[in-house]
């Protein structure tokens, strides 16, 4: 287990730096994250990949909008869904935070067996099973 955390907060390092440096947490990275990878993500569907409340997001959301990261747009089928979207600049930070995890990821399986990490992958697959939205 300790292991574990030790692990999280290695792959943690970095990005939390980067965030820093634009005044952002880690709640930033998990919306910004999503949005990124599902771009037209709706609110409902952030707060379900998330598992939060709506009121635990509005605030970093808006944050997001005003630093220019982030914008939203009704969505074209229903004008009561909120689609949203990173910006240009959202989109550089985003890659920043994802490449530089992705470069920890690389150093880590480095001298590692294909075995070993398709071990590791389906751990973590499996354990997040436990948390994909329903």
């Amino acid at each position: 287990m300790e292991a574990f955390f030790h692990a999280y907060m290695a792959f943690t390092a970095k990005p939390d730096e980067i965030l820093a440096g634009h005044g952002l947490a880690r709640v930033h990275h998990r919306i910004m994250f999503f949005v990124g990878h599902y771009p037209g993500l709706s609110v409902k569907d952030l707060l379900a990949h998330l598992r939060v409340t709506k009121q635990a997001i509005n605030f970093p959301l808006r944050q997001l909008a005003q630093m220019g990261l982030l914008n939203s747009r009704t969505a074209w089928h229903d004008k009561r869904v909120k689609e949203l979207y990173l910006t240009e600049a959202g989109q550089a930070l985003e890659a920043s935070l994802y490449g530089a995890q992705v470069a920890f990821l690389e150093r880590s399986f480095d001298g590692c067996s294909d075995e070993a990490v398709a071990g590791w992958l389906a751990v973590n697959q499996r354990m997040a099973r436990e948390r994909r939205p329903e």
